[in-house]
């Protein structure tokens, strides 16, 4: 049975005052929803630019109708407030590539339906909806306690596809292109014109192209993908690019005295400005040298300062902008990247150990514990971001989704759920060359897993009221049934994951004699007597104080 937003709502106000006043940044727990294969709010747009489907490449990668509204119709049905989530993070919302490039090993017509491959920073993609329609999500999304997250990409423009290329009148393609195949794409692409100059330009981008500087040989200036790369480095002042001046509908206009860098800052940081969007996911951080990721978390902070000032009834709090970013391979670690303006890093070390024995995660959540708790001479706390599926690794086994979600939300640290985790959506196919689109299959609105979501929901409003499983000190009660206890000032909890039946758990230290507790998975209360309690286990324990 569906519980009802004003029920819920009052119950998480209840509980939340248990634990006393909690920043974001110390429990975050994002939900990570591809925009494009999430919800279709609005067909109208599903085939902006012209952008049409590949039935021979299986639709794989092409724009599946997701958009904006789509994501406003699941906050108004509560869907992400019934998850106890406090960030929705989004794919960009700017405007992409309009066409396709080759997909895989010649697989898929390969369109920018993540959000990666960026066209225009200043304006909105049509296929996403309208800066209207974003503006009301966001809203929406604060009125709910939710923040709004975008990734984005500081590292590289998208590629030089066919399509976008001959509408912004860069003369640099054979007759015919509009026949092209996946066989013979390249082909009807000049690729020794010197024309190219009139698409990013050479003070732009790294492209190995005529007139254009090669990419380097280290993280910070190579070619990642063979994508052009950003000289974000630069000293040298700018104009705006090429392709940009040619563009009517853009709202990119020239800055004195600026560099490449400063042009993606401002950019990026006027949605800020303009909507009061709370943090970025940056994409590919280790590409990308600090001093840029800098720049960017100066002026998005400056920008949502200013933006909660003009709007003191849409703010969630006064919490400062918020980034979290992707390094490849990043562990729990901390490391420099929590000093170039990261408040945490997606922690890459956790999915392949999620899928363990309670006994093994138990060391993971230990180590974790230790780690986040510990201060390095004067740095700061700082803060990773778990996973148990990715867009760009693979997805949990489908047949252990309640394990995994169990071993995430009860972690030590921020989580990051991926859509359709906590549904049992399925893989999609997985082209040669590209098997991680398999990761990107349409939301099972048709056939959401009753079961897993319910578990995934009191899991994550659980989490949602209580601080001390991310911050708390981790305790191990008992090693059968699997029990723990997480205990900070202010707040404490003891989880018994994957529990059955009768069980006494001894919470001597956690908490006192004639303390009324909560399991807040069954609803049931209990009282704690000589330093134990009585429960009845029906899937997992979560104990919290009662409500007086």
């Amino acid at each position: 049975m569906r519980r009802s937003l004003t029920t819920l709502a009052a119950l998480l106000l209840s509980a939340s005052a248990q634990a006393g006043s909690v920043s974001f940044a110390d429990n975050p727990i994002v939900y990570f929803a591809v925009t494009d294969r999430f919800a279709n709010g609005n067909p109208g747009n599903d085939h902006s630019y012209g952008r049409a489907a590949d039935p021979q490449g299986g639709d794989v990668g092409s724009f599946h109708g997701g958009d904006i509204a789509g994501l406003t119709q699941q906050l108004k049905a509560g869907y992400f407030k019934e998850l106890g989530v406090n960030a929705l993070w989004i794919t960009a919302p700017y405007e992409q590539i309009h066409g396709w490039v080759v997909g895989g090993k010649q697989q898929f017509q390969h369109y920018a339906y993540h959000g990666y491959w960026a066209l225009d920073y200043t304006t909105m993609d049509a296929n996403m909806g309208t800066r209207e329609e974003l503006r009301e999500m966001i809203d929406i999304a604060h009125a709910q306690g939710i923040r709004v997250l975008f990734d984005v990409v500081l590292n590289h423009p998208g590629y030089a596809d066919l399509r976008t290329l001959f509408e912004y009148k860069v003369p640099v393609l054979w007759p015919g292109h509009e026949k092209a195949t996946l066989r013979d794409y390249h082909s009807y692409i000049d690729y020794n014109n010197f024309d190219f100059a009139q698409w990013w330009g050479p003070d732009w981008v790294r492209a190995g192209l005529p007139g254009y500087p090669d990419g380097g040989k280290d993280d910070f200036t190579m070619q990642l993908a063979y994508l052009p790369d950003f000289r974000t480095e630069s000293a040298k002042a700018v104009g705006l690019p090429p392709i940009l001046q040619r563009k009517s509908d853009t709202r990119a206009v020239a800055l004195p005295d600026a560099t490449v860098r400063t042009y993606l800052v401002h950019w990026l940081a006027d949605w800020v400005r303009e909507f009061g969007v709370d943090g970025f996911r940056a994409d590919t951080v280790k590409h990308v040298e600090p001093a840029s990721w800098l720049a960017l978390r100066a002026a998005a902070t400056d920008a949502l300062k200013n933006w909660k000032t003009r709007h003191p009834q849409q703010k969630i709090d006064d919490a400062p902008f918020w980034m979290t970013g992707e390094a490849w391979g990043h562990g729990p670690e901390r490391s420099s990247w929590h000093d170039a303006g990261f408040d945490s890093m997606i922690n890459f070390d956790f999915q392949n150990r999620a899928g363990g024995d309670w006994k093994s995660i138990d060391g993971v959540y230990r180590q974790y514990a230790t780690l986040l708790g510990k201060r390095m001479g004067n740095a700061p706390r700082y803060d990773i971001l778990s996973y148990i599926s990715s867009h760009d690794t693979s997805l949990f086994p489908r047949d252990r989704l309640k394990h995994g979600l169990s071993a995430l939300l009860l972690a030590p640290g921020g989580v990051q759920l991926f859509y359709g985790d906590e549904s049992a959506r399925q893989p999609g196919a997985a082209p040669i060359g590209d098997e991680q689109q398999a990761t990107r299959s349409d939301m099972n609105w048709s056939s959401l897993d009753a079961a897993t979501l319910a578990h995934a929901r009191k899991l994550g409003q659980f989490r949602l009221r209580h601080p001390a499983l991310a911050r708390g000190e981790h305790r191990l009660i008992d090693e059968k049934p699997y029990a723990f206890a997480r205990v900070m000032d202010g707040d404490a909890v003891i989880a018994v994951p994957e529990a059955q039946g009768a069980l006494e758990l001894k919470v001597h230290g956690v908490f006192a004699d004639g303390t009324p507790l909560r399991d807040a998975y069954t609803n049931h209360t209990y009282t704690v007597k000589d330093g134990a309690v009585a429960v009845n286990a029906a899937g997992t324990v979560l104990l919290e104080k009662a409500a007086p």
